[in-house]
């Protein structure tokens, strides 16, 4: 009997957690929690809610953030789907990082190099001063370094490093990590004490986008 009445209790807790993101959705409040982005912007999720990540390889706060946010977005629910933009600031070096990000994205070796990027950045101290050092770089960690080093340099790659620019500028970002809800809402990272925090008011506010689709 005590074991039935400790699993229907496990149960209860479990739903509770599980009801956490929707029922706080509600006490959510705007200028606290979030800012407006206006004017809305478009979203490429299918019909899906999208949330996006505006960061740098340069950025140490991006560095400590991106476990928590890769093991969170592996988890996601099938209606909300995520991405990533690199930003410059107009910064060269920045620049650079940004485009190598997209060429791995061109050459489908985000999986396998992406965090390493973070490490070589922040703890190896790797100088990614030109685009032959990274092609070097990523040759000595298996990858064909030659193909990514002509992808960063490639139309489609400065295209997009140009475009990832002109989004956070519409979406008012002025510092990374940050983290946009579907167009419509940029999560202020002031109002979480941590990263775990900031993740968990992320799915709280994709709660609310849920629950306004649903009233439509």
């Amino acid at each position: 009997m005590k074991r039935t009445f400790a699993f229907i209790a496990l149960l209860f807790s479990l739903s509770v957690l599980a009801s956490a993101p929707s029922a706080l959705a509600a006490d959510l409040q705007a200028g606290r929690d979030y800012t407006l982005i206006e004017p809305p912007q478009p979203v490429a999720g299918g019909g899906k809610i999208e949330v996006v990540e505006f960061f740098s390889y340069g950025c140490s706060h991006c560095n400590d953030f991106h476990p928590l946010v890769t093991a969170w977005a592996a988890k996601l629910p099938k209606d909300v789907v995520f991405r990533r933009v690199p930003v410059s600031f107009n910064r060269p070096p920045w620049a650079r990082l940004a485009s190598i990000y997209y060429a791995l994205e061109a050459t489908g070796n985000v999986e396998k190099l992406d965090s390493l990027v973070f490490a070589a950045v922040h703890k190896d101290r790797v100088n990614f001063d030109s685009n032959e050092a990274v092609a070097s770089w990523a040759t000595s960690k298996g990858a064909d370094g030659k193909k990514i080093g002509d992808a960063m340099v490639s139309f489609g790659v400065q295209s997009r490093l140009k475009a990832g620019d002109q989004e956070a500028t519409r979406y008012g970002i002025s510092g990374v990590p940050a983290l946009a809800v579907n167009g419509r809402y940029l999560v202020n990272n002031s109002a979480a004490p941590n990263y775990g925090a900031l993740l968990t008011l992320v799915d709280t506010v994709v709660a609310k986008v849920r629950a306004e689709s649903n009233t439509k």
